[in-house]
């Protein structure tokens, strides 16, 4: 792969980041304080992620994969893209902003799959090349952070009392209109009607039930869902959490955590090779709990430390366990079920596991506002504890296995 289409990928990445990092880390806070949604609202918006990612494979499996090119189906959703995210900044009623937002992400979730296949079909190892080329898309949402705290001050305390997080989905609106042109100057990536693929049936990942046999994949399995439940807390409300305990420059500070993401994810080899697949995932499911205990103890004030070592350990929470986890479903699947598996796992974490969580959070939440604000002490001690209760079943249940230390096929 030459160092121009490599620069033209990195690109893509980059801009597919930044227009999902532009709006989602600071919705809560917007929905909550500018428009006065409640807590069980801003829950359906986030949920707008889990349906989209459910209804994805729908969308990869029955469009691009049999008629359409992969960088032309994503300009002309990225250019809709643009039109959607511009009207949801002008939209302040919720009737209006749920169905509008709910579209955008059934368009936009599909196109994380899309990036990737126009990646792919360029590379000829793309295990070894494909982490240079996704670091970009970190970088696009870290620039997005950085932007809204840093550049433009939309989250600060003036910028909320102006109701100026609105702008981010103006600048998501942006960004998303220069991807859709973008796009159709990537290299064609033709659909593959004759490849031996299973069709929608591996799109949705069903060929790899089978794997559910297996026990230690079982468990696994099992795990990565009801993980999802406290990661959902995090997605949901720490931009909320954080602007309403005025943490100045949130949106920025929690860019620490694309950070993390980055360095612990040249350390996720090392583990498994020292350690094996068990103690990795598992340390990942600690470091869940401890960034809730953390969050749970901190303060804008002589505790702050407490909340920016429980944003960093965000790359340790993620990379350990979902990165972690790519490695071992491609371990356990063959070559016949390789895509289906990492497809099941997709939908089970992202769709089923997430879409609880965000209800579970939503409803939480409400359950201990408080005044104008809540009581977010007794909020996150929840999913603290129930990530370490998976955490101690998964250790009880799940059987170790060593693994090779080989970059995951995303």
């Amino acid at each position: 792969m030459s160092t121009g289409i490599k620069m033209r990928l990195g690109v893509m990445m980059f801009l597919e980041f930044f227009v999902w990092g532009a709006w989602f880390v600071t919705m809560g806070s917007y929905l909550t304080a500018t428009l006065h949604f409640t807590d069980p609202q801003s829950a359906l918006a986030y949920a707008t992620q889990s349906w989209g990612a459910i209804i994805a494979p729908f969308v990869i499996g029955l469009i691009a994969d049999k008629y359409v090119n992969a960088e032309r189906l994503l300009g002309v959703i990225h250019l809709i893209g643009a039109v959607l995210m511009y009207m949801l900044a002008s939209t302040s009623e919720f009737g209006a902003f749920y169905p509008t937002l709910l579209l955008y992400m059934v368009l936009y979730m599909p196109t994380l799959a899309l990036v990737n296949a126009i990646s792919f079909r360029q590379m000829a190892d793309p295990a070894a090349s494909f982490g240079n080329i996704r670091v970009w898309g970190t970088l696009g949402w870290i620039a997005a952070g950085l932007a809204i705290s840093y550049v433009f001050g939309w989250d600060s305390a003036a910028g909320m009392q102006a109701g100026l997080l609105r702008n981010t989905f103006m600048m998501g609106s942006v960004a998303s209109l220069l991807l859709g042109f973008y796009s159709f100057t990537l290299p064609g990536t033709p659909p593959q009607r004759g490849s031996a693929g299973g069709g929608l049936r591996e799109a949705l990942g069903l060929d790899a039930l089978a794997l559910l046999r297996d026990r230690n994949f079982l468990v696994f399995f099992g795990a990565s869902i009801l993980i999802c439940i406290p990661l959902a807390f995090y997605y949901q409300h720490a931009n909320q959490f954080l602007t309403e305990i005025r943490v100045e420059n949130a949106a920025g500070k929690q860019t620490l955590g694309q950070v993390s993401e980055v360095l612990f994810m040249l350390l996720v080899p090392v583990f498994l090779t020292r350690l094996g697949i068990k103690l990795t995932l598992l340390i990942g499911m600690v470091a869940w709990a401890v960034r809730y205990i953390a969050f749970a103890y901190g303060d804008a004030g002589g505790l702050v430390w407490l909340l920016i070592v429980g944003i960093a350990l965000h790359g340790m929470c993620y990379d350990f366990f979902f990165v972690s986890g790519q490695v071992f479903t491609d371990s356990k699947a063959g070559p016949r079920y390789k895509s289906a598996a990492q497809g099941l796992i997709t939908l089970a974490t992202y769709g089923v596991g997430m879409l609880v969580g965000f209800w579970i959070a939503g409803e939480l939440t409400s359950a201990f506002a408080v005044g104008g604000g809540h009581d977010w002490h007794s909020i996150w001690i929840y999913p603290a504890a129930f990530a370490g209760v998976v955490a101690v079943l998964f250790a009880w249940l799940f059987r170790n296995e060593v693994l090779s230390a080989r970059e995951p096929k995303p």
